[in-house]
């Protein structure tokens, strides 16, 4: 925020960490892609306050990597913000990159950065009374599809139980983290010929592997395929994909504008994530450029705290056909009156900030103790 003729914006008077466990159901056994059973959501949440009191809330990406994000936002990015007037977030968020590049410019210092700088917006917007997609000038807030992010259950007849479920929920669109066509055709066979199904296989095969299965995807009329090869960052193995027939997506574990660009020149959709990518800042960048480029953004949001409700909040900027991700499990509790599909629909919040306020109650009883 630039400074006014009478003062200049308030210096930030402190920023703190919580870090939550929350237990969470899904169906299945929670094993696939993680080093060990996935039952928990984990987050790192960042919490600035000014010297007058307005307060902002982010998130930092901590799946499995709690305790480094959390030790990272405050030796890190901490020293950097506290006692500072941040009035243009979007420069001070490239001078961190500048000052950290030392130390990766992916994960967790991306993590962190992302936390803190989803914290800065939201206090910056609350500043002003206004939702977060009024300070980049959108005029109203909006409605995208949702679709059903399913875990990888690796068993047919749970897949299509779920998929079953999504549908009776009102989902009209679905994803899948299986790898196996047999999983993949009865999840087809279970939501019939008219829903849309996208495939996310976290890195599972080789590009002679993807293309051996490019009939497979035909005839099962998957959307996109999403990470569909290792290395994540192989753009040249998916701009051969996307040649040989196959719309994939992929971006979830890029970060950063730059990164990005060979991101968007490469797949059919770019997917970006709010707490790995940079925060407000760098997402605002990479949905630009998405729209120069003409390709839709399909935001990467498998959370459900402050970074998932700043993607709703940039909704209002994003083109119709984008599609917001749901985590399709249920949390042992909510961190905060939290927005969930209505219709198979998602909506960006009318409330200041990005409309989070977590219930002190969930704070204290989920909190990992440091």
């Amino acid at each position: 925020m630039p400074e006014t003729a009478s003062r200049p914006v308030p210096k930030i008077a402190s920023l703190k960490t919580f870090a939550v466990r929350m237990p969470f159901v899904d169906g299945g056994a929670g094993t696939g892609g993680t080093p060990s059973r996935w039952h928990e959501l984990d987050m790192v949440l960042v919490r600035v306050e000014d010297e007058d009191g307005h307060v902002g809330w982010g998130e930092a990406f901590a799946y499995f990597c709690l305790e480094p994000v959390r030790a990272a936002v405050e030796r890190m990015i901490a020293p950097f913000v506290v006692g500072e007037r941040i009035d243009d977030i979007a420069a001070w968020n490239m001078g961190i990159q500048k000052k950290l590049h030392l130390f990766g410019r992916y994960g967790i210092t991306l993590f962190a950065l992302s936390g803190v700088d989803i914290a800065l917006w939201d206090l910056a917007a609350k500043r002003q009374g206004l939702p977060l997609w009024r300070l980049f000038g959108a005029a109203e807030n909006t409605e995208q599809p949702a679709y059903a992010s399913l875990v990888r259950y690796g068993d047919a007849d749970l897949v299509a139980q779920q998929c079953r479920r999504a549908l009776d929920l009102g989902y009209r669109l679905v994803k899948l983290h299986e790898v196996e066509p047999v999983v993949i055709a009865r999840a087809r066979q279970a939501i019939g010929t008219d829903v849309p199904l996208m495939v996310d296989a976290n890195c599972a095969w080789s590009v002679e592997e993807a293309k051996a299965l490019a009939p497979v995807f035909r005839e099962n009329n998957v959307f996109w395929v999403e990470e569909p090869v290792f290395p994540p960052d192989d753009y040249a193995a998916m701009i051969a994909l996307e040649a040989a027939g196959i719309p994939v997506g992929t971006g979830e574990n890029a970060s950063t504008a730059f990164d990005f660009s060979r991101v968007i020149q490469s797949v059919s959709y770019p997917q970006p994530s709010m707490t790995k990518a940079g925060g407000v800042s760098e997402f605002v960048r990479i949905t630009e450029a998405c729209r120069v480029a003409g390709k839709t953004p399909m935001p990467h949001t498998p959370y459900f705290g402050p970074g998932y409700f700043a993607t709703l909040a940039l909704l209002p900027l994003m083109p119709a056909q984008t599609l917001v991700e749901y985590l399709f499990v249920d949390p042992e509790a909510w961190i905060a009156e939290t927005p969930r599909p209505e219709g198979g629909k998602l909506r960006s919040s009318s409330r200041s900030g990005i409309g989070f306020a977590p219930d002190p109650e969930v704070l204290e009883r989920y909190a990992v103790k440091s």
